[in-house]
């Protein structure tokens, strides 16, 4: 073995070699995640050129082989030759951090990857084709094996269209068996045409022989209205914007009979899911404006205490949009999760400032209804924030909520250190408490499977025991009122069994967190358990724990194994496994639950446990891969 380390061991990569080394660095990974990446980079380039007025429709076909076209009618890529010596399509499909973004004037405002994107693209497929209609012709260049020019920029025929479409096939080497999804994709793009109002957008399986077209003539009205179409509204969607300090200001908003907020941002057509000054600019002005007509309008006394924040914000869906300049865009992390340019605050601030009061006024009777339900919000925060208090001094004792598992309380009365175990069934319960550190880890055992909270009314919701018990053991109250800071732990688990009734009842627990404690997966305190499937002892008298079946057969055809021990629950496995395995937290591996996508997850949530059978059915069959190879002859959902 060579162990020098000298000015040889240095390599410089050359091109867009760096990027099939290490395509993570560039797309995050190579899953179905990172391959929908690639997606997205084409698609925001034809994305920025309609929202800065060039063309008003997108094309995306999904071929049999897995290909994707993406073609827009914008102005079409330049095509003269670089002064680099190469022709322009070239160098911004090869040449990391190319392309038309950097300059002033290309481009009033971008949501796009500042032209590193279509490189990347490009250096991760097998084949990529860019076909340009401009300046009176078609133009056309090809690429392979990850970047290489296999077809030079070629002049074809005369047409007076403009637009640009690009093909590739992201490389089998890299992305293995992942595959597009025609619901991602969908889902993607209707969320583009609701943002750009003039917009039409066409999304083609030709697998599935399937297809959607969006095009939205009243943008976020029709975005809020789709968001609350489940929901029972108090008003008709309000929607106003302006333009204040060069930002293009857009909102929609509806109060619904819903108890919790559902904000949704973006900033040049981009998410941002961490919110940002435009965020803030909006909450801050509805609080003030929705107090200060509760005083004029003498519903608010002078010896009663305003509004906050949370009590406005109950039951209201308002989408955010604004467009800045790129000369004046800041945002605070990489990812662009969360605007950070300061005078976006006042633009919102401004334009909200001048259209809701003048609603408020010209509709008397819905302000009325909406002041009513905000009431009601403070005086539920105000009785729940009262009854935490009594629970801490040890009054109302009889009235708290009834309990129907049997709690395992910590020792350590340490807030930011103890957990909660969630676990399915008695007997599991029981291997829990042994297998727990007394000190910070409580165990609450479940019975069964609690009420689907999606489908159920609210008043049979906190009837359920399972659920009152939850509630109660946690101690931050539910919905508008759930506090964060109040929860007598740091992590909440939940432990199931490995199977498919325990994946029901994580699903069920995480549908009640997200729609009863949104905050609590917010702030990154859900957790999912992770237990073994099995137990493999080896000839050498070895044994380990495994927690796939994949990873149990490659193991098995590596080594010669001589038992192998199923665990088709918690309950089979004792104190010291379960914790060896599953509690210990030196040893265990829990999976973080995160709320990436609120819009997504709402509406995922909405099809998958909700009412209607039919949309449910659609995404099983589409994401779903059913096959009979597991212990228990049901299917193994992947």
């Amino acid at each position: 073995m060579n162990n020098s380390y000298d000015e040889n061991s240095i390599k410089i990569m050359e091109g867009l070699d760096a990027v099939r080394k290490r395509p993570g660095m560039y797309i995050g990974s190579t899953d179905k995640r990172g391959l929908h990446h690639l997606a997205w980079e084409i698609i925001d380039n034809s994305i920025d050129e309609i929202s800065n007025g060039y063309g008003d429709y997108i094309k995306i076909i999904i071929h049999k082989d897995n290909s994707l076209t993406i073609s827009d009618n914008g102005r079409g890529v330049p095509v003269g030759m670089h002064s680099s010596g190469i022709s322009t399509p070239e160098v911004i499909y090869t040449i990391l951090h190319a392309g038309g973004k950097f300059e002033e004037g290309g481009y009033k405002t971008s949501g796009g990857l500042h032209g590193v994107g279509a490189s990347v693209v490009n250096a991760l497929s097998s084949y990529l084709k860019v076909e340009i209609k401009r300046d009176g012709f078609k133009y056309e260049i090809e690429f392979n094996n990850g970047g290489k020019v296999l077809s030079p920029l070629t002049k074809l025929d005369k047409t007076n269209r403009t637009g640009t479409t690009v093909t590739f096939m992201p490389d089998k080497e890299i992305f293995k068996d992942a595959k597009f999804s025609f619901t991602a994709i969908s889902e993607r793009m209707q969320e583009v045409a609701f943002l750009i109002k003039n917009i039409t957008i066409e999304v083609i399986d030709e697998d599935g022989d399937k297809k959607n077209l969006y095009h939205y003539d009243d943008g976020l009205k029709e975005f809020v209205n789709f968001i609350d179409e489940d929901l029972e509204p108090l008003c008709d969607t309000l929607y106003f914007s302006g333009t204040k300090n060069d930002i293009e200001v857009e909102i929609a908003m509806q109060y619904t009979n819903n108890y919790s907020e559902n904000i949704i941002s973006f900033v040049n057509n981009v998410k941002t899911v961490d919110g940002g000054t435009h965020e803030l600019g909006f909450k801050s002005a509805l609080t003030r404006i929705l107090n200060d007509y509760a005083k004029k309008n003498n519903i608010l006394k002078s010896k009663d205490k305003t509004f906050e924040g949370s009590d406005v914000r109950e039951g209201l869906t308002a989408i955010i949009s604004v467009k800045i300049p790129e000369s004046i865009l800041q945002f605070e992390s990489q990812t662009k999760s969360k605007l950070g340019t300061p005078i976006a605050r006042s633009s919102v601030d401004t334009v909200v400032s001048e259209k809701l009061p003048f609603y408020l006024e010209e509709n008397n009777k819905i302000a009325s209804i909406l002041i009513d339900k905000i009431q009601k919000s403070k005086q539920a925060r105000e009785a729940a924030r009262k009854a935490r208090e009594d629970i801490r001094k040890g009054k109302n004792s009889s009235k708290n909520l009834t309990l129907s598992g049997k709690l395992v309380p910590a020792q350590s009365k340490d807030k930011t250190k103890k957990e909660l175990f969630l676990v399915e069934g008695n007997s599991a319960g029981g291997s829990a408490k042994g297998g727990r550190d007394r000190k910070y880890q409580a165990i609450l055992p479940l019975r069964g499977k609690i009420i689907n909270t999606e489908k159920a009314k609210e008043a049979d919701i906190l009837a359920n025991e399972e659920i009152a018990t939850i509630i109660s053991t946690i101690g931050a109250g539910y919905g508008s009122n759930f506090d964060v800071n109040e929860m007598e732990y740091d992590k909440i688990i939940i432990m199931t069994d490995a199977d498919f009734d325990g994946s029901h009842i994580q699903c069920l627990l995480l549908t009640f967190f997200y729609r009863f404690m949104k905050d609590l997966v917010d702030h990154g305190k859900l957790y999912i358990a992770m237990p073994p499937l099995y137990k493999m002892t080896f000839s050498n008298k070895k044994s380990i724990y495994v927690y796939t079946d994949q990873e149990k057969n490659e193991l098995s055809e590596k080594n010669e194994v001589i038992n192998i021990q199923r665990y088709k629950g918690l309950g089979e496995m004792n104190s010291s496994e379960l914790a060896e395995t599953t509690m210990n937290v030196d040893t265990r591996s829990l999976i973080k639950v995160v709320n990436e996508d609120k819009l997504l997850s709402d509406k995922r949530i909405s099809v998958l446990m909700g009412e209607d059978v039919e949309p449910r059915k659609a995404w099983i069959e589409e994401n779903v891969d059913f096959t009979m190879e597991d212990d228990f002859g049901k299917e193994n959902l992947k």
